[in-house]
């Protein structure tokens, strides 16, 4: 079974009638894991197993125990089937059939959907009720939503964050750096796979990827940008306020993230001497969880959103669009 207006209708009535117990509740165990002079272990629930990240999340807090103060309770899956693999691969114990069977039982929750247009409604009751949520890429599909959303966060005071891994860690850092050290940079081409027409968000589905590597390692401050298709494959031209052009190639094959940049001595690849996957995006979880502290700034996650839906609208209308403030 796939996403369907009822299968989110009836999730929707039964996180928000339970919201109020939430609240209580959710609050409680959290002030009770604050209050220990040594950590308990930290309790997460998922929400979503269609997507592979789920059982990923799964291996690491569980089977690997990367991180022994935390451990995957529970997952809630958009087919029993999903919920089930998701369980079995990634040794989380239990499986829930409506998300609120976590309230009471969690101490942070992981929002894992393939599209980003259901992350929000999952998050919200949680969020509303004190409970550290980490939203898997992308952040959500519409800034308007993105930007009420938090707003009610805030107001609670429950930190709240998503990025994309690929877009974290020592590969990034030594990215960033070896961008500082070249005096001039004209151009920058970024590649990978991303299918514009993705039932999953089109460009918001693997786009993501590119365009928070190309926030991290450059800059986010992206103002225009341009979509150009030829079958299944597309590029888009990315305009920086600094003037500085990226061209961003969105292939349906499977090619790897890479940065090249054109300076005046020529074209030069960006590489990392990195090796193997880096546990920085996951420690930056845990420390949102066990701290509260968000590694990306509110305006960031917005930024990032408004970008992907520039684009999605120039894939429409094969025409330059602003990226929205």
């Amino acid at each position: 079974m796939r996403y369907t207006k009822n299968t989110f209708d009836r999730r929707q009535f039964m996180i928000t009638s339970s919201a109020a117990l939430l609240t209580s509740i959710g609050r409680e165990a959290h002030a009770e894991t604050r209050s220990q002079d040594a950590p308990r272990k930290i309790r997460i629930g998922i929400i979503g197993a269609e997507n592979s990240h789920t059982v990923t999340y799964g291996q690491i807090f569980n089977r690997d125990r990367k991180f022994p103060d935390c451990e995957v309770v529970g997952v809630w899956g958009e087919t029993a089937e999903f919920a089930r693999q998701a369980a079995e691969k990634g040794k989380i114990p239990w499986i829930v059939k409506e998300p609120g069977e976590f309230m009471g039982k969690i101490d942070a929750l992981i929002v894992d959907h393939r599209h980003a247009k259901y992350h929000l409604e999952a998050a919200w009751p949680f969020v509303e009720a004190g409970i550290p949520t980490f939203i898997d890429k992308p952040f959500c599909y519409r800034v308007s939503e993105g930007r009420k959303f938090l707003e009610m966060a805030r107001a609670k005071k429950t930190p709240v964050t998503s990025f994309s891994t690929s877009a974290r860690g020592e590969r990034i850092i030594e990215l960033k750096e070896q961008v500082k050290a070249i005096p001039r940079i004209h151009h920058v081409i970024s590649a990978g796979h991303c299918d514009v027409d993705s039932p999953y968000g089109g460009v918001f589905f693997y786009g993501v990827h590119q365009i928070e590597r190309l926030m991290a390692v450059f800059d986010e401050n992206i103002q225009r940008v341009r979509v150009s298709r030829k079958g299944e494959d597309a590029s888009a031209t990315l305009v920086f306020a600094s003037g500085m052009l990226a061209t961003v190639i969105m292939s349906k094959g499977r090619p790897p993230f890479e940065f090249a940049v054109i300076t005046d001595q020529g074209i030069r690849k960006l590489e990392s001497k990195s090796s193997g996957e880096s546990l920085t995006p996951y420690q930056e979880i845990v420390q949102l969880f066990r701290e509260g502290k968000e590694p990306r700034s509110h305006q960031s996650l917005l930024r990032g959103i408004a970008i992907l839906e520039a684009l999605e609208r120039s894939v429409n209308s094969d025409r330059w669009e602003e990226v929205e403030s």
